[in-house]
């Protein structure tokens, strides 16, 4: 019975102990990492030489969205944009708002079928998709889709 006491209260320490690291760190990682991940996203987007042309933002990635079909097909995007490097706010921005951007791609493709996909101009895609983006964003637009890769798989 004695012995059972001393297991009882080395549970209840060890669990209070992993409370407090699960709390402490849950507070780092929202305080101290997000920002300094976001800083090194940006200081990535800044690289180059800056000129007025601007730069090429490809930091959406590539995506794989499912279609909209019974036995649904793959669609794989990558899509890119140029933007001002020397815009700060906005270059934050574009940096804070890539998972909108890959859920509004995710959104769109996947609301079409492979038929559809096959038929649909490439154009009105991009536009669609360029609309979109711009009313996610508040400190700058976007002019310009380029798609590097736009594949339909079966």
């Amino acid at each position: 019975m004695r012995i059972s006491l001393y297991v009882y209260r080395s549970l209840i320490v060890c669990l209070i102990f992993l409370g407090f690291a699960f709390i402490g760190g849950t507070i780092y990682g929202v305080f101290f990492l997000t920002d300094s991940h976001v800083k090194e996203q940006v200081e990535i987007l800044e690289t180059g030489d800056g000129d007025s042309q601007g730069q090429i933002f490809t930091g959406i990635g590539r995506i794989r969205v499912q279609t909209a079909d019974p036995q649904p097909g793959v669609v794989i995007v990558f899509l890119s944009f140029m933007f001002d490097p020397n815009d700060r706010a906005f270059s934050e921005e574009l940096v804070l708002k890539v998972r909108e951007f890959r859920d509004t791609i995710a959104d769109y493709i996947g609301s079409f079928s492979t038929a559809e996909l096959h038929i649909q101009d490439e154009e009105m895609i991009k536009t669609e998709l360029l609309r979109r983006f711009n009313a996610i964003l508040r400190l700058g637009h976007i002019e310009t889709l380029f798609f590097s890769d736009f594949m339909i798989l079966l």
